[in-house]
C-alpha cells in the first residue's frame, strides 16, 4: 500500500472510500451579484440599455476619444462574456470531482466574504479619515480660482476612494469565482487531452484578466467623464481640464488599500496551508503532494485561489488604475506648461492604450487553440513554448496599437514627430516588459542552468539548498535592476528630446516619456495576468486529479500544466514589480508637483544631505524589511497552528492513513482563516500609518525650526528609498521563492533520485522556505509600494 501510494498507483477511486467530506453549503454569492441576477431578465435588459444610454451620453459630452473607450471596454466585456460560457460549458468530470471542487469552491467564497467583510469595514474607517482631513486641508490656486471648495474636494476625493476599493473588490471576486470553477474542469479535460486542458485553463485565466483590466479602464473613464460633465470643466469661471486628473488619485488609493489587504490576507492563508500540509503530509509522513488523507489538503486548494487568483486580479487592477491616474497627470502637466490648445489627447492617452490591450490581449488568447486529436494524452508542444507564442502575438499587435494611439493622440504642431518619439518611449516599455519576462523565465524556470543547479545542491543537504536558494534570489536582482535603469534614462531622453519645450524654451518631455513607457509596459498586461491565473488553475486541476485518485497519465498532464504555472506566475511577478518600479517613479514625480502646488513653493528635489531628510530615508527602507518579516512571521504562526492540527489528527485517528477515516479538513480551513484575518491586519496598518506619521511628525518639527517643507521633504525621501528597497527585496523573495519551487518538480521529474529521495526531502524544505517569499511577503510589496506612492500623494495637504 506504501509504495502504492508512494508512486501514485492507487486504483479506481470507486474501490477507496471517500476520504473528503461533503461540505457542500449555501453558496455565496454578494449583495450586488444576487440583485443582478434576481432581476427579470426583460427588465435586466432594459435596465443595462438605459444604464449604456447613459454611459455614451456622458462619455459623448466629454470626448469622443472617451466615446471610443467606452465601446472597447464594454465589447471586451462581452468576449468575457463568451469565454465564461466555453468554460462553463466544459464537463466537470466524474461525481467524485465535483465534490471536491464544491469544497474548494466553498472554502474560498467563505474566506472572501470573510476577508472582504473586514477590509469594507477598515475602509469606511479610512473614508471618514480622509474625509476629515480634506476638510481642513488647503486648497490650491487653480481649485480656488475654479470655485472648488474643501467640502466638493473632500466628498470627491472619498467617492474616488470607495469606487477605487469596490472596483478592486469586484476585480478580486471575479478572479476566484473564475478560478473556483475552472479548476474542476481543467481536471476532468486532462482525462482526455493535455492540449484542451490548457485551452480551458487559459480561456478562463483570460476572462478573467479580461474583467479586471476592462473595469479598471472603464472605472477611471467614469469618474472622469462624471466630474468633466458635473464640475462644468473649461467653461469660463470653471476647472481646466488639465487639472481633472488630480481629483482622480482617490480611485488608485482605494484600490491600492484594498489589493494589499487582499494580498496579504490571501497570501498569508494559501501559504501557511500549503506549508503546514507539505511538512506534516509529504515530510513526515511520506504521502505525495494533495493526498486526500491530508487533513490541510482542502485549505491548500482552497488558498490557490484566494491568494493567486483573488489576490492577483486585485494587485493588477490597482497596478494599472495607478498607472493610468499617475500618467494623466503627468500629461496634463505637460500640456499646461507647454501650452498645448487641446490637451485632452495627452491626458487620455493612457485609457486608450488599455482599450487596445484590451483587444490585442484578446487576440493572444484565442491564438491558443486546442489539438486536433482528441485522444492526444501528452502534449506535442512545451506549453510555455505555446504560451509564449500567444504572448508574442500580443507584443508584435501591441506595438502596432502603441504607434497609431501615439500618431492619433500625441501628434501636436508644436512639435510635429513628438508622437514618434512617444512611440518609441513605448517600444521600450515593450521591450522592458518582455525582458522582466524572460530574465524571471531564465532564473525560475527547470530548464535553465539557476533551478537546475539549486537542484543539484539539494544533493547534498537541507543547508546547501537554502544557501543556494538565497545566493540565486540575490543574483537575481542584478539583471532587471539594469533593465529598469535603462528604460526609465532611454524613455526621459526620448521624451526630452520629443520637441516640445515651455515658455522659457526648456524640454519638459521627459517625465511623460517615462510615463509612456510604463504604459507600453502594461500595454499587454491582459494577457501576462491571463498567464498568472494560469498557473493556481492549473494546481488546483492537478489537486482535484490527485484528491480523486485518477490514474497517473493523468496526474502527469496536471504536473506538467502546474510546473509551468509556477514559472508563468513567477515572470508575472517580474512583471508586476518592474511595472510598479516605473508607476511609482511617476506618482513620486506627481506627488512633488502637488506639494509644489499647495505650498507655492518649488519642489523640484530632495537633498539628503539633510539630516532629517537622510532619515527618512533610512525609515523608508527600515518600513520594507520590516513589512517583509511581519508578512513572512505571520506565515509561519499560522503554519505552525495547521503542522499541530494535522500532526494531531493523523496521531487521533490513525486510520486516516488507512484510508478507514475521513480527515476533518474543515477544522484546518478553520484555522487558517481565522488566523490570516487576525495576521494581515498588522503589517498592513504599518504600510497605511508609517507614511502619514511621520510626515506629520516632521511637519511639525519642520514648523518649529523653521523649515515649511521639511515634513513634505522627509516623506518624499521616504518614498524614493522605500520604492529602491521594495524593488530589490521583492525581487530577491519572488525569485528565490519560485526557484526553490521549481527545483523541487525538477526532482519530481525523476531527476536526482526522484519522489521520496534526500535531495527530494532537501528540495521539499526549500520549497517550504520560499513559499512565503514568492506568494506572501513578495507580492505584497509590489502593491505596498504603489500603495505609499498613492496615500502619500492623496496626504500630501497635510504633511505642509
Amino acid at each position: 500500500m506504501d509504495e502504492d501510494v508512494e508512486n501514485g498507483n492507487l486504483g479506481p477511486y470507486q474501490e477507496r472510500p471517500r476520504t473528503f467530506p461533503n461540505m457542500r453549503s449555501k453558496s455565496y454569492t454578494p449583495l450586488l451579484f444576487r440583485i443582478f441576477t434576481g432581476i427579470n431578465s426583460r427588465v435586466l435588459a432594459v435596465l443595462l440599455l438605459l444604464v449604456l444610454g447613459a454611459l455614451f451620453y456622458v462619455g459623448a459630452n466629454t470626448s469622443p476619444i472617451v466615446v471610443f473607450v467606452f465601446s472597447i471596454c464594454i465589447a471586451g466585456f462581452i468576449f468575457s462574456a463568451y469565454l465564461t460560457r466555453w468554460v462553463l460549458a466544459k464537463d466537470e468530470g466524474p461525481p467524485e470531482m465535483s465534490q471536491i471542487s464544491d469544497a474548494i469552491r466553498d472554502g474560498a467564497e467563505g474566506f472572501f466574504r470573510t476577508q472582504y467583510g473586514t477590509i469594507s469595514n477598515m475602509a469606511v474607517v479610512l473614508a471618514l479619515l480622509i474625509l476629515g482631513i480634506y476638510l481642513f486641508r488647503s486648497t490650491t490656486p487653480q481649485q480656488e480660482s475654479s470655485g472648488l471648495g474643501r467640502s466638493t474636494t473632500a466628498f470627491i476625493t472619498v467617492a474616488a476612494f470607495l469606487l477605487g476599493a469596490l472596483c478592486s473588490g469586484i476585480a478580486g471576486y471575479v478572479g476566484m469565482w473564475v478560478s473556483v470553477r475552472a479548476n474542476v474542469r481543467v481536471s476532468s479535460a486532462a482525462r482526455r487531452s493535455a492540449r484542451e486542458a490548457l485551452q480551458i485553463a487559459v480561456r478562463a485565466g483570460g476572462l478573467s484578466a479580461m474583467v479586471v483590466v476592462g473595469m479598471a479602464v472603464i472605472g477611471v473613464a467614469i469618474l472622469y467623464s462624471a466630474f468633466y460633465m458635473w464640475l462644468g470643466v473649461d467653461s469660463p469661471g470653471s476647472m481646466k481640464v488639465v487639472d481633472l486628473p488630480l481629483l482622480l488619485v482617490g480611485y488608485g488609493f482605494g484600490a491600492s488599500f484594498v489589493a494589499l489587504f487582499a494580498q496579504l490576507g490571501g497570501g498569508i492563508y494559501t501559504k501557511a496551508a500549503d506549508v503546514g500540509a507539505d511538512l506534516v503530509g509529504k515530510v513526515e509522513q511520506g504521502i505525495p503532494e494533495d493526498d486526500p488523507r491530508n487533513p490541510a489538503v482542502i485549505a491548500d486548494l482552497v488558498g490557490d485561489n484566494v491568494g493567486d487568483c483573488a489576490a492577483r486580479g486585485a494587485d493588477l487592477f490597482e497596478s494599472i488604475a495607478a498607472e493610468i491616474i499617475s500618467a494623466m497627470i503627468l500629461g496634463g502637466t505637460m500640456a499646461q506648461q507647454c501650452k498645448i490648445e487641446d490637451p485632452s489627447g495627452f491626458i487620455l492617452f493612457p485609457l486608450v492604450v488599455h482599450s487596445f490591450d484590451l483587444v490585442v490581449s484578446s487576440i493572444g488568447i484565442l491564438s491558443i487553440r486546442g489539438t486536433r486529436d482528441v485522444g492526444s494524452k501528452i502534449l506535442v508542444e512545451d506549453p510555455m513554448a505555446i504560451l509564449q507564442k500567444g504572448y508574442s502575438i500580443t507584443i508584435l499587435l501591441a506595438v502596432l496599437a502603441f504607434g497609431a494611439s501615439t500618431r492619433w493622440l500625441l501628434y501636436t504642431e508644436q512639435a510635429p514627430s513628438a508622437w514618434l518619439n512617444f512611440s518609441l518611449c513605448g517600444l521600450v516599455g515593450i521591450i522592458t516588459a518582455y525582458a522582466f519576462v524572460w530574465i524571471s523565465k531564465y532564473y525560475t524556470d527547470y530548464k535553465y542552468e539557476p533551478v537546475r543547479t539549486l537542484a543539484l545542491s539539494s544533493a547534498t543537504g537541507h543547508g546547501t539548498n537554502i544557501i543556494a536558494g538565497v545566493s540565486l534570489g540575490l543574483e537575481s536582482t542584478g539583471l532587471p535592476v539594469i533593465v529598469i535603469s535603462l528604460a526609465i534614462i532611454s524613455a526621459y531622453w526620448l521624451g526630452q528630446t520629443c520637441g516640445l519645450v515651455d515658455e522659457t524654451g526648456s524640454p519638459t518631455g521627459g517625465l511623460f516619456g517615462t510615463a509612456v513607457a510604463t504604459m507600453g509596459m502594461l500595454s499587454t498586461a491582459a494577457y501576462v495576468l491571463t498567464m498568472d491565473m494560469f498557473g493556481p488553475i492549473a494546481d488546483n486541476a492537478g489537486g482535484i486529479v490527485e484528491m480523486s485518485q485518477q490514474p497517473e497519465s493523468v496526474r502527469e498532464i496536471t504536473d506538467v500544466l502546474d510546473a509551468v504555472g509556477n514559472t508563468t506566475k513567477a515572470t508575472t511577478k517580474g512583471f508586476a514589480i518592474g511595472s510598479a518600479a516605473l508607476a511609482s517613479f511617476l506618482l513620486f514625480s506627481a506627488y512633488m508637483d502637488e506639494v509644489s502646488a499647495f505650498s507655492h513653493i518649488p519642489f523640484k528635489q530632495v537633498d539628503i544631505a539633510i539630516p532629517e531628510v537622510f532619515v527618512g530615508g533610512l525609515l523608508g527602507a527600515m518600513l520594507i524589511f520590516v513589512f517583509s518579516a511581519w508578512a513572512c512571521a505571520a506565515v509561519g504562526r499560522t503554519a505552525q497552528e495547521v503542522v499541530n492540527e494535522v500532526r494531531r489528527q493523523f496521531i487521533e485517528r490513525p486510520g486516516i492513513m488507512e484510508y478507514k477515516e475521513k480527515p476533518d479538513y474543515g477544522r484546518c480551513v478553520s484555522i487558517v482563516a481565522s488566523a490570516s484575518l487576525r495576521e494581515m491586519i498588522k503589517p498592513g496598518a504599518l504600510a497605511i500609518v508609517s507614511p502619514i506619521a511621520i510626515g506629520i511628525i516632521f511637519r511639525m518639527l519642520g514648523h518649529v525650526t523653521g523649515q515649511p517643507l521639511l515634513g513634505a521633504k522627509v516623506v518624499a525621501s521616504l518614498l524614493m528609498f522605500a520604492t529602491v528597497s521594495g524593488i530589490l527585496m521583492a525581487l530577491f523573495l519572488n525569485t528565490a521563492g519560485g526557484a526553490w519551487d521549481n527545483a523541487k518538480k525538477y526532482i519530481e521529474t525523476g531527476a536526482l533520485g526522484g519522489k521520496g529521495s534526500d535531495c527530494h526531502k532537501a528540495a521539499i524544505t526549500g520549497d517550504t522556505v520560499g513559499d512565503p517569499f514568492k506568494d506572501t511577503a513578495g507580492p505584497s510589496l509590489h502593491v505596498l509600494i504603489k500603495l505609499l506612492a498613492t496615500i502619500t500623494l492623496v496626504m500630501a495637504p497635510v504633511f505642509l
